[in-house]
């Protein structure tokens, strides 16, 4: 059963009609409410439910495929990280799992981490050096992973004291070090695995190690039971058990105001914040703004995009305001437009940097340009109609909704376009490819077939800065030599911009001086649109304490084992 059909699977309750986003008109579908029981008599304290608008399967919090608010939060109780951000954002060492780590060599550059003789996974087999080695081997030699181009300047992982002193060696200096090594997973279960990284966290966790642990993970259903880690080392949990249970926008909100949801992290709307501002007795909600980015690509290694002035024509085609409205419906996400190629709008040190928004006649002036004839059947080149392929995952519905309108925009324009809508990992999958568009044909005898030309993505902006950019934007060099090659979903690859960003990672330029010369050269490109950060509304009901939005670009499960709840 595909994802989507679990979605929409009976089992799980009462179908309605989903709500229409403010400012759009896309068709309404079909959305899932559970059946919820009678708040009881005795309140069980131990006990904290959250209404959630997903639960879709893939938990790797290191794939760019598993992004999701659920994954995040599962990794922030479940998996040990060497270092978590502080309540500014600025990584501190996690003195649950490691007593110690620094440079301890300038030459080669260093790193010496001092595990816990206590730190262990829930299985009793100790946290060792064998699970960084497994998560530098799997980031480096898998694509779409996350915060990759750190891991790529590591050169071997030494252990010694029975794997509790890891020494972490780089081939130049890396000042983002600190990023790294967070989620780590249970090497000794995965490294023989079926299925291999691919496989990983795809439906459950085989071993955890942070204050809960998993007792059912129920995507069918719609939910997902976190209890109390009997083998945790460090303070129990206050809580016995954290619920997940997933839900649309209106079965949140009326979740909410019975008492059978106590708190929320979900998709809102317009209409669902104003839903949850309404309740009584009072809910909080605050915005929660993710570590990702909704960003349409455009794809230069694709034979009808290859050209700079079509890619720059397509850009000037779209109406950005409007995708931006059909995504967010005017929700928490609506406020954080995306209007810089690297940074987020809740990431320190951002800046708008978009230049001015190019005339709708600049479109046709290009497209004349590249030697295509407007003709009453559209654009055409040669007798051969411009036809792109736009893509979006299934899983993701909000990412569809974009893709839609752009196709819808495009065709206005006299550009033909279709959606295709693969599963998240399959779509990724695809964008890094580096033979995409080697040979321009793609089955049908037009270079077209359904390869995806553009995609709406989320593209993940959490971490060291200088990191994010060499691993969105970056090259590398394949290993027998040769020309470098793209290393992101974009298909992009500007070895004249390799030399900064490698600078930037190294510390040898500044970030801000970095970007300064970078951002302008990514509008140019028109390889990547950036839309708005996305985000999740909070809503905490007045029984429920210590709930917050967590430390930027985490979010609220970072403090789960310390939240509490009254019996009134």
């Amino acid at each position: 059963m595909t994802p989507k059909a679990r979605w929409l699977s009976p089992l799980v309750g009462v179908l309605v009609i989903g709500t229409v986003l403010a400012g759009c008109t896309p068709a309404p579908r079909l959305v899932d409410t559970p059946v919820t029981s009678p708040v009881p008599d005795t309140v069980d304290t131990g006990e904290v439910v959250i209404g959630v608008s997903t639960l879709a399967g893939g938990y790797n919090p290191h794939d760019v495929a598993d992004q999701s608010a659920i994954t995040t939060a599962l990794a922030n109780v479940l998996l040990p990280s060497v270092f978590r951000p502080g309540p500014d954002g600025v990584p501190q060492l996690d003195r649950t799992v490691l007593s110690s780590a620094g440079v301890t060599s300038a030459d080669p550059y260093t790193v010496t981490y001092q595990i816990r003789s206590d730190a262990s996974w829930s299985d009793a087999a100790p946290l060792a050096a064998e699970d960084f080695v497994y998560l530098w081997q799997q980031i480096t030699g898998n694509p779409g992973a996350i915060d990759a181009a750190g891991y790529r300047l590591i050169t071997d992982i030494n252990a010694r004291d029975a794997g509790k002193v890891v020494e972490v060696v780089f081939d130049q200096p890396y000042p983002g070090w600190r990023s790294l090594f967070s989620g780590l997973l249970p090497a000794h279960l995965l490294k023989d695995a079926p299925g291999g990284w691919a496989g990983a966290l795809q439906s459950n966790f085989p071993a955890t190690a942070g204050p809960y642990a998993i007792k059912t993970l129920d995507t069918d259903r719609g939910e997902v039971v976190l209890e109390r880690n009997d083998r945790y080392w460090e303070e129990p949990a206050t809580l016995d058990r954290i619920i997940l249970r997933r839900a649309d926008q209106t079965g949140i909100v009326e979740a909410l105001d019975a008492g059978h949801d106590q708190v929320a992290l979900a998709r809102t709307d317009s209409v669902g914040t104003n839903l949850l501002t309404d309740l009584a007795p009072a809910v909080t909600t605050k915005s929660v703004p993710r570590p990702s980015v909704t960003t349409l690509t455009l794809r230069p290694d694709r034979p009808r995009l290859t050209d700079l002035a079509v890619r720059q024509a397509v850009v000037a085609s779209l109406d950005r305001d409007q995708l931006i409205t059909v995504g967010t419906g005017n929700g928490p996400a609506g406020a954080l437009r995306a209007d810089a190629q690297v940074l987020a709008p809740s990431s320190p040190g951002y800046a708008r940097t978009i230049p001015a928004t190019p005339a709708a006649a600049t479109a046709a002036q290009l497209l004349g340009g590249a030697g295509y004839v407007k003709t009453s059947a559209g654009w055409t080149k040669d007798g051969r109609p411009l036809r792109l392929v736009i893509g979006a995952p299934e899983e993701r519905e909000g990412a569809q909704r974009i893709a839609e309108d752009v196709a819808r925009q495009l065709t206005a324009a006299g550009i033909g376009a279709e959606v295709v809508e693969p599963p998240a990992d399959q779509l990724y999958a695809q964008l890094y490819a580096t033979d995409a568009g080697s040979d321009g044909n793609d089955g049908d005898g037009d270079g077209q077939g359904d390869a995806v030309d553009l995609a709406v993505i989320s593209q993940p902006v959490g971490g060291d800065q200088a990191t994010v950019l060499a691993t969105n934007f970056g090259c590398t060099v394949p290993e027998d030599g040769g020309q470098p090659v793209p290393a992101n979903p974009l298909g992009f690859c500007d070895p004249g911009l390799q030399a900064t960003m490698d600078a930037a990672l190294t510390g040898a330029l500044s970030v801000t001086d970095a970007l300064a010369a970078v951002e302008p050269a990514l509008w140019r490109a028109a390889v990547s649109v950036p839309l708005f950060q996305e985000a999740d509304t909070l809503a905490v009901r007045p029984e429920v304490s210590g709930v917050t939005v967590g430390p930027p670009l985490v979010g609220p499960f970072a403090g789960a084992a310390s939240w509490r709840r009254s019996a009134t």
